[in-house]
């Protein structure tokens, strides 16, 4: 293990000089303990993606509390390092990622982003980073294992349970909200949750700056990692470097916000998108058309509660569908189903060839079995519905700005279930924001216009996590900002892992040759298992743009990190 200290005096000096004037809380002594701490890397603890860079990684001291640090027990924070490649000429400086969640553990993304994108690697370090209160990606015991929410069995309802939103009886919605309840109080309960916020997480996020040596930091952000990012430029603008926003949320309005559109995104792209690429796959099981697809999947629906899954276990394999991996595994639960249903034979034997090894593979890793040995029994027992206790997800969502009521989000529920059925009857009654008390103690604000030209937003047309009218208005809210419009694209987190070489060129573009694009639009790449895209209408004006990508199949580290990004984001 070799410890190295970042800072030279000289350094050091001009750092803490930085760190003072963005944080008030650091002005009272020039003899600042944590600017003064060694950082010591060594191995990291969690197991590498096939494909990515080794990294190296480190843990960070951060104080408890950054409004008063030096009280309570201080917090450590686990970052990663993929050093740049290129010569000291070459070198721009230092990228830090994050995956989203909130509650997404980044340090894995570092040499991962690194081994799919080596000419980024050339110009910078890739920092990854585990936020405070997500423990250590790779980490066994408790206390590396993160923030975790101690929720007592007997506050939730029984696991025979086979809730379904749907049901509006009075007992139905008391079940629904005794779960959003147990999980708003247990996390809350944590002597901790007050301090796992944005703005707490901006402050550690400049201390790893200033130990880095850095005057900026660059930024590469998916998901929630978009509102994380924002606010740290908001916050210490002085220090924003170049900024990627990739797959937005509206960081210049309500972070809850943008968990309310569940319901609305996850049904336009079921609808839209989803449908009719399962009628094209598999129409011998699901039917030819989009109609008949939908009312096969109902048919299903039904089928799977008769055998003892919940329907809302059932839909929640449809929600946040953001990724090639979660497509494979929710279509083969439709399919398997469906089979089941019309009492065809077991297995996925009938299957298009292009994706037959895909979901073999998706089909070992959810059931233990290839694709065609799987059986709905086989589904129904393996069990796909859990309660979240990622204590880092609610607190930040909770806690960083005022919530809504349960009473209100019961209201919401019954306004958006009779037209987005996926999720919108869902999400109004388990949303554990409405139970949570008090108010945030920390204001967040907008972005300020001087750091808007360094800002960058990417955007897919179809997102069902983060919607497309979420980035774009948090654009026009921020005069300055520009945004790549991805046309057609279904997925959440388009840079690097999306196969799409306009996007991954115009984001290279800005962040290896300075030059930021306007405001463009990319067009999508094809499907999983399609040669071309079939265009769908949305809110994307398809005006003249580069010609479609080619068709490919993602390689399993582009695969591995969509599905990271979408899956701490995923289910809302």
């Amino acid at each position: 293990m070799r410890s190295s200290k970042i800072l030279g005096p000289g350094v050091l000096a001009v750092s803490l000089a930085l760190v003072v004037n963005a944080t008030p809380a650091l002005a009272d002594t020039t003899e600042d303990p944590y600017l003064h701490q060694q950082v010591t890397w060594g191995p990291c603890l969690f197991e590498p993606t096939d494909g990515a860079k080794p990294a190296e990684c480190a843990q960070i001291t951060v104080p408890r509390d950054w409004a008063r640090p030096g009280t309570g027990a201080d917090l450590h924070v686990t970052i990663s390092r993929v050093r740049a490649t290129g010569t000291a000429d070459q070198r721009r400086g230092v990228i830090l990622l994050n995956p989203g969640g909130p509650g997404g553990q980044g340090s894995p993304l570092a040499g991962e982003i690194a081994g799919l994108q080596p000419a980024l690697n050339q110009a910078y370090d890739l920092i990854g980073m585990d936020p405070r209160g997500t423990g250590e990606a790779g980490g066994t015991t408790p206390e590396q294992k993160g923030f975790r929410c101690a929720i007592p069995e007997d506050q939730l309802p029984p696991q025979d349970a086979l809730l379904d939103a749907r049901d509006r009886s009075r007992d139905s919605i008391r079940l629904h909200q005794q779960t959003a309840k147990a999980v708003a109080q247990a996390c809350q309960a944590d002597p901790i949750a007050p301090y796992i916020t944005t703005w707490q997480t901006a402050h550690d996020m400049d201390l790893i700056r200033a130990l880095l040596g850095e005057q900026k930091l660059n930024y590469l952000g998916y998901s929630y990692g978009t509102w994380l990012g924002a606010k740290y430029a908001s916050l210490f603008p002085a220090h924003a470097g170049k900024m990627v926003l990739d797959s937005s949320m509206n960081w210049q309005g309500r972070l809850q916000a943008g968990f309310e559109a569940f319901p609305v995104i996850d049904q336009r792209q079921f609808d839209d998108v989803y449908l009719p690429w399962v009628a094209r796959q598999f129409p011998e099981q699901v039917g030819s058309t989009a109609a008949e697809a939908k009312q096969t999947w109902e048919q299903v629906r039904a089928y799977y509660a008769t055998q003892g899954m919940a329907p809302d276990n059932y839909d929640g394999i449809f929600v946040g569908n953001g990724s090639e991996i979660q497509w494979l595994l929710s279509a083969i639960v439709f399919v398997v189903g469906a089979q089941a249903l019309h009492g065809q034979p077991q297995g996925l034997t009938s299957v298009p060839a292009a994706l037959r090894a895909q979901l073999d593979a998706r089909s070992q890793a959810a059931f233990d079995v290839p694709a065609a040995q799987l059986t709905a029994a086989r589904v129904v027992a393996k069990g796909l519905g859990t309660v979240s206790t990622n204590g880092t997800r609610i607190a930040v969502a909770c806690g960083d700005q005022a919530n809504h009521s349960a009473a209100w989000y019961k209201a919401l529920s019954d306004t958006q279930g009779p037209r987005y059925p996926l999720f919108g009857w869902a999400y109004g009654l388990t949303e554990p924001c409405g139970f949570w008390h008090g108010l945030p103690e920390h204001p967040l604000p907008t972005l300020p216009r001087e750091v808007a030209p360094d800002v960058l937003v990417v955007q897919g047309e179809f997102d069902p996590q983060t919607g497309y009218e979420q980035a774009a208005s948090a654009v026009r809210a921020a005069p300055g900002v520009t945004m790549v419009s991805v046309d057609d694209s279904p997925f959440h987190g388009q840079y690097a892992v999306s196969g799409n070489p306009c996007v991954d060129g115009m984001v290279n573009v800005f962040l290896l040759n300075n030059s930021r694009p306007g405001n463009s639009t990319c067009p999508g790449v094809p499907l999983l298992g399609e040669d071309e895209v079939y265009p769908v209408a949305g809110p994307v004006r398809s005006g003249p743009h580069a010609a479609t990508a080619a068709a490919g199949v993602l390689s399993t580290l582009q695969q591995a990190v969509q599905e990271l990004i979408s899956s701490v984001n995923a289910g809302r």
